[in-house]
C-alpha cells in the first residue's frame, strides 16, 4: 500500500533504519501502534528486520487497561512477534504525571532493547503528535529545544510515523481492517494535549492554513537543525565548566557569548543538574540571565525551578 512505500521513504531520509535491524516496538494497542507494528512487519522481509514487542499497563482506566494489554497480546500471536509487557507499582507514579508515565514507558523500552541486545526502538508518534506538542510548547514559552520538538531519530528511538497524519493512519487500518483500540480519555478536553487537539488546531485549519499541522511538523525540522549547531557549540563550552553536581562559571565570559548560545548552554547545565530531559521554561532562562548580569556588589543568591544559583563578583555557581 503507498503508506507503507511514504514510510520506506521517510525512514531512508532519515536514516531510520539499516538492513538486519533489531526492533523494539512500543505498542500500545491504539491505532498509531498498531499501524507502525503492521508496517514494520509488512517490511521486515525486505530489510530482515528482527522484531519484539514491548507494552506497558499502566492499569490507570481498570479493564480498558486490561483490554488493551489482551489485543497487544493478540497482536503478538497475529505477527508471530515476542511480546514483553510490565505493569509499574503505584508508587512509581509520583510528581508529574504525564512526564512520569513516559519515563517509565522509555526505561522499560530501553531495558528490553538491552536484554535481547536489540540496536532500535520504534515508538508510534505520528505528524500530528508533532503538531500538537509544538503548540504545547509555544504556548508554554519554550526555547528552541522545545520548538524541536520530537526528532525522526533520537539516538537508539526511532519515529517512523513521524511524517504521517492521524487522518492517513486511520485510513490504513481501516483499508486493511485491523484492530485497535481507542484510549476515552484522548476525549477530556480538560488535559492540555487534547484541549489543543479538539480545539485550537481544527480552529487554525479552519480558518488560517488548512495545513497547519503539517507545516509546524516541518517548521519543528527546520528547528531541530538549528537548534542542533547551537547545542554542539554550547557544549563544548560547557565542558570547561563542568564538575559533575556543581557548575561554576565567570559572568563576563559567559556574557561575551551571543544570547542564543548562552540560553542553550544554561539549558544544558539546568538539565544536567536536574537530571531531566525537559525544556526549561524561557522566562526561567532570563531570570537565570539576570542574576548572572548583575551588578550589585553584595551576594546574589536565587533559586530557579530547583537550581540553585549563587553569584559572588565575576564568579557564578550553580549547583541543586
Amino acid at each position: 500500500m503507498q503508506l507503507v512505500k511514504t514510510i520506506q521513504n521517510f525512514a531512508f531520509q532519515n536514516e531510520l533504519w539499516e538492513k538486519n535491524s533489531k526492533i523494539v516496538l512500543g505498542v500500545s494497542g491504539g491505532p498509531d501502534s498498531a499501524c507502525l507494528l503492521d508496517v514494520l512487519y509488512n517490511l521486515a522481509d525486505k530489510y530482515n528486520f528482527k522484531l519484539h514487542i514491548a507494552h506497558v499497563n499502566y492499569g490507570l482506566r481498570g479493564k480498558d487497561s486490561e483490554k488493551d494489554e489482551k489485543l497487544v497480546r493478540e497482536l503478538g500471536e497475529k505477527y508471530g512477534i515476542a511480546v514483553s509487557t510490565y505493569s509499574p507499582s503505584k508508587k512509581e507514579y509520583q510528581g508529574n504525571l504525564e512526564n512520569n508515565l513516559r519515563n517509565i514507558r522509555y526505561e522499560y523500552f530501553e531495558k528490553i532493547r538491552k536484554e535481547l541486545d536489540f540496536n532500535l526502538i520504534a515508538v508510534a508518534h505520528n505528524q500530528d503528535d508533532q503538531a500538537e506538542t509544538v503548540l504545547m510548547r509555544i504556548i508554554r514559552g519554550s526555547g528552541l529545544n522545545g520548538l524541536a520538538a520530537m526528532k525522526a531519530k533520537n539516538q537508539k528511538i526511532i519515529r517512523p510515523l513521524l511524517g504521517t497524519s492521524r487522518e492517513e493512519i486511520l485510513n490504513y487500518l481501516k483499508q486493511k481492517k485491523l484492530k485497535y483500540r481507542t484510549d476515552k480519555t484522548n476525549a477530556d478536553t480538560k488535559l492540555m494535549r487534547n484541549k489543543i487537539r479538539h480545539a485550537l488546531l481544527p480552529y487554525l485549519e479552519k480558518n488560517f492554513n488548512p495545513g497547519i499541522k503539517k507545516t509546524l511538523s516541518e517548521w519543528s525540522k527546520t528547528v531541530a537543525d538549528d537548534y542542533d549547531f547551537i547545542e554542539k557549540s554550547a557544549e563544548r563550552f560547557k565542558k570547561n565548566i563542568c564538575k559533575n553536581k556543581h557548575i561554576t562559571l565567570n559572568s563576563k565570559n559567559f556574557l561575551a557569548l551571543q544570547p542564543a548560545m548562552q540560553k542553550q548552554l544554561l539549558r544544558s547545565i539546568f538539565c544536567q543538574l536536574k537530571k531531566e530531559t525537559l525544556d526549561i521554561e524561557n522566562k526561567q532562562i532570563e531570570e537565570i540571565i539576570k542574576v548572572i548580569k548583575s551588578t550589585k556588589n553584595k551576594t546574589q543568591k536565587a533559586s530557579v525551578g530547583g537550581l540553585k544559583i549563587l553569584k559572588k563578583g565575576d564568579k557564578v555557581d550553580m549547583f541543586c
